[in-house]
């Protein structure tokens, strides 16, 4: 029987494989006998997303590699082989497979230290990231890269997808009062780019380190174009956190994650759909449904939903409200909805507003999400999302233009 399941994990892991049309950079970097490595100690960013078509993790590849001499792992949040849970702090240890010691990113220290960096020539990145600014992941890049250019160390980029796709941009740039772990560098909130591609644009246009540039590599994909979505690739889907269960995931993150940082209203994260839902005791579900579905905004259709989530802020109620879907993401005001949907619900409920029913303590969170609180401030004067629209957008066409200069892919 033992030799059954192997040789059936063998056929679905090979199967797996065979049906991605891309290659993720650490394939690349395989193919190529791992050339940029050798003579080179290796530090290595990364987490359960770090793998190759097979499901393999990079820790693995580049521990076994001929050649290649891991020196140490450095964990972001949810660490490295992913055995955190969200939001706690990551420990230093010492990997159980490798024996490689691991340093931690996430916490107290988000930037790697000169202590860190002393023994490490070249420092790898490989993380699949969801496309949305307010993912911690991009933040662990740039100030990693931030202090490789001050310890005079190398940056490399092992290439993934951008799985909302390379051509999605919404929202306006992070302002300075709101630069954050969550809104780390002057990008828009969904910024259309691979990792690779933003790490080329903030090392060019002088993002990183008070404009100073870090000696940058980055192993592209091979099958990747800039108009797929994950599902395209073929490739597997390992969650960058637990509320990213699929590649839909991500396409629903920024409908109502901003919204969600006011904790005023369930979005169905902790319940089966994160990210998909707008829920609360107090919502009547078909009138909701109704109203934004007369909006007829481009790409997406609401349903009614009614749940009875048991996690901390539903506590076994019965809610009602709206499940969203998006049939076309391109076409879709990703990042808006959640705005659509406030406007409604304030002209529904006016006793409900949720800047009113939610704790101020979190305002903060939503300026920070946002990168400015000009949102906050417009959208409360008269909770109409016309009042945003505007503002919202205004940088996205021209960091289209400034940002194309630095794309790997057609």
């Amino acid at each position: 029987m033992k030799l059954k399941a192997i040789i059936a994990a063998s056929i679905a892991l090979f199967a797996c494989a065979a049906t991605a049309q891309v290659k993720p950079g650490i394939e690349v970097l395989r193919d190529n006998n791992f050339e940029s490595l050798r003579g080179k100690r290796v530090g290595l960013i990364t987490n359960p997303t770090g793998i190759d078509n097979n499901l393999k993790s990079t820790v693995d590849i580049l521990a076994e590699a001929p050649g290649v001499e891991l020196v140490a792992l450095f964990s972001p949040e949810h660490g490295v082989r992913g055995d955190v849970y969200a939001g706690d702090t990551v420990s230093h240890m010492v990997d159980a497979a490798t024996g490689v010691p691991v340093h931690s990113i996430y916490g107290k220290t988000r930037k790697p230290t000169p202590e860190m960096l002393k023994n490490v020539d070249v420092l790898l990145y490989d993380i699949q990231d969801n496309g949305c600014r307010s993912f911690t992941f991009i933040s662990t890049m740039g100030l990693a890269m931030e202090a490789c250019a001050e310890e005079g160390k190398e940056f490399m980029v092992l290439d993934r997808p951008n799985p909302i796709s390379g051509n999605k941009i919404e929202g306006n740039l992070t302002e300075p009062d709101c630069i954050s772990f969550v809104s780390q560098f002057p990008i828009p909130y969904l910024y259309g780019l691979t990792p690779g591609e933003l790490a080329n644009y903030l090392n060019e246009e002088g993002l990183i380190g008070k404009g100073k540039k870090v000696k940058l590599s980055v192993i592209p994909m091979e099958g990747y174009t800039r108009d797929m979505d994950f599902r395209a690739t073929g490739m597997p889907w390992v969650l960058p956190s637990p509320h990213m269960p699929t590649p839909e995931s991500v396409i629903y993150y920024p409908v109502s994650g901003i919204l969600g940082e006011l904790y005023a209203m369930s979005i169905g994260v902790g319940y089966t759909e994160p990210f998909k839902l707008f829920a609360a005791e107090w919502i009547k579900a078909p009138e909701l449904t109704k109203r934004l579905n007369d909006r007829n905004i481009p790409g997406v259709k609401f349903r009614p939903i009614y749940i009875k989530p048991f996690y901390s802020t539903g506590q076994g109620k019965n809610y009602q409200g709206v499940e969203a879907y998006v049939f076309d993401p391109e076409a879709a005001p990703l990042s808006m909805v959640q705005f659509y949907v406030m406007e409604e619900l304030a002209d529904m409920y006016p006793d409900h507003k949720l800047f009113d029913i939610a704790d101020k303590k979190r305002y903060s969170m939503f300026d920070k999400v946002c990168g400015s609180k000009e949102i906050r401030k417009r959208f409360t004067e008269r909770y109409k999302a016309a009042d945003i629209e505007e503002y919202w957008n205004k940088d996205a066409e021209n960091f289209r233009a400034a940002s194309a200069k630095y794309h790997l892919y057609k």
